[in-house]
C-alpha cells in the first residue's frame, strides 16, 4: 500500500510508491532476493519466490522501469510494427507475440501501420526507437513499394521486406511458399487434377505466397493451371468469386487462400447447386474458430502462430542479451486439418449413368 507523507506546512505529499526494499522487509528476505525474483534470475527457491511475489502483490509493488534502464541500459520492451486490421492471421501473430513477450518477461511497444501509407513504416519504426526498446519485431504484410529500413537493435523480421537493413536480423528460414503448396499437395494426394485457386489480395505478401505454392504444386504435377481469382480476404469477395468458379463444370476442387472467403465460396456453389463436397472438394486456410462449424465443417491449414511467435522471441531475446541466437529451426508452421469439405474424387465410372 502507497505511504502518504506530509510537508512542513502540513499538506499532504503524493503517495510514496512502494519499493523493493518494502517488499524485502514483508516478505522477511534481502533485497538482492527480491531483485533476483522481480528479474526472473535463478537460485531462488519457489518458497521464497513465492513469498515475494505476494509481498509484491499485497503492496502493490511496481518495477520501476526507467531506473531499471539508466541503471542497465536497457528497457526489457519490444517495439512492434504490424497493419492496424482485425483480420484473423495478421490479429493472431499479434496476440501470439504478445504472449510469448510477457512470458519471457518482456512488454511490447505497438506501432501500427495503415495500407496505403508506403511512409508509416518508416515512421512506425522511428515513433519506437524514440521510446527505447530493446527490439524491434517487422511484422508488416503488405508491400508497400521499394523502401529502405535501417535499424541498429535487433530484428525479427516475420514480414516480408527486400531493402532492410539491420545490424542483427532474424528470419523464419522456413518456405514462405509452403501452406499454399502443402493444401494444394493436399487435393492433388485426393485425385483431383482440375484444382482452381481463390487468391488473396496481391499486395499482401502471404497472398502471393500462396499463389506461388499453388503453382508450384500443379507445376510439380505437370497440371495445366487455369487463371486464379481475387478476392480481398472477406466471406463477400468469396462469394462473389464463387458465383463464377461454379459455372466451371470442370473443377472439382479449389484451394482459397483464407477460410473467410472459402465459407462464401461454400454458399455460392450450394446456391448453384454444386455439392461440397461431393462435387467440388474446398480446402482454406487460418483455421478460424467458425471453420469447425461451417456447412460442411472445412478442411483448412493450420497457421501455428504461438509457435512461430515463441520460437522467433526466444532468439530475438537472445540478440538483445548478447548471446548466440543460432538458427531459427526447421519449425513446421503450418498444419493439416481435415474436416468435410473435401472428399477424394470419385472414379470417372461412378459419374457416368447406367
Amino acid at each position: 500500500m502507497a505511504q502518504t507523507g506530509r510537508t512542513t506546512n502540513g499538506a499532504a505529499t503524493r503517495p510514496r510508491r512502494p519499493g523493493g526494499s518494502d517488499v524485502a522487509r514483508l516478505a522477511g528476505v534481502s533485497q538482492k532476493t527480491v531483485s533476483r525474483v522481480i528479474n526472473g534470475e535463478d537460485y531462488v527457491s519457489e518458497d521464497v519466490r513465492r513469498r515475494v511475489l505476494q509481498a509484491a502483490r499485497d503492496l502493490g509493488y511496481r518495477r520501476n522501469n526507467v531506473a531499471r534502464a539508466l541503471n542497465s541500459g536497457r528497457t526489457n520492451r519490444i517495439g512492434v510494427v504490424t497493419l492496424g486490421t482485425a483480420l484473423f492471421g495478421p490479429s493472431s501473430l499479434l496476440i501470439a507475440v504478445e504472449r510469448a513477450a510477457r512470458s519471457s518477461g518482456f512488454t511490447l511497444a505497438l506501432a501500427n501501420t495503415f495500407e496505403g501509407d508506403p511512409g508509416g513504416i518508416d515512421d512506425a519504426i522511428e515513433a519506437l526507437m524514440q521510446e527505447g526498446v530493446d527490439g524491434i519485431i517487422l511484422s508488416e504484410p503488405i508491400d508497400e513499394g521499394p523502401q529502405t529500413i535501417s535499424i541498429d537493435v535487433p530484428v525479427l523480421n516475420l514480414g516480408q521486406y527486400p531493402g532492410l537493413r539491420a545490424t542483427q536480423l532474424i528470419a523464419p528460414s522456413r518456405d514462405s511458399e509452403l501452406s499454399g503448396y502443402a493444401a494444394t499437395k493436399y487435393l492433388l494426394s485426393l485425385g483431383h487434377e482440375e484444382i482452381r485457386h481463390l487468391a488473396g489480395p496481391q499486395r499482401w505478401w502471404s497472398a502471393r505466397d500462396r499463389l506461388e505454392g499453388w503453382r508450384r504444386a500443379m507445376s510439380e504435377a505437370r497440371l495445366a493451371q487455369a487463371p486464379y481469382l481475387a478476392g480481398d480476404w472477406s466471406p463477400a469477395s468469396g462469394y462473389s468469386v464463387g458465383k463464377v468458379l461454379a459455372q466451371d463444370l470442370d473443377m472439382t476442387a479449389v484451394f482459397a487462400a483464407n477460410d473467410d472467403m472459402a465459407l462464401g465460396l461454400i454458399r455460392a456453389l450450394h446456391e448453384a447447386g454444386r455439392d461440397v463436397p461431393g462435387d467440388v472438394s474446398v480446402i482454406g486456410l487460418d483455421d478460424i474458430p467458425q471453420a469447425a462449424f461451417m456447412n460442411p465443417p472445412l478442411t483448412t491449414i493450420a497457421q501455428e502462430f504461438e509457435l512461430v511467435a515463441a520460437h522467433g522471441l526466444r532468439q530475438l531475446i537472445a540478440l538483445i542479451n548478447g548471446e548466440d541466437p543460432g538458427e531459427f529451426g526447421d519449425i513446421e508452421p503450418y498444419r493439416l486439418v481435415e474436416r468435410k469439405s473435401t472428399a477424394p474424387l470419385p472414379p470417372r465410372s461412378a459419374a457416368l449413368p447406367n
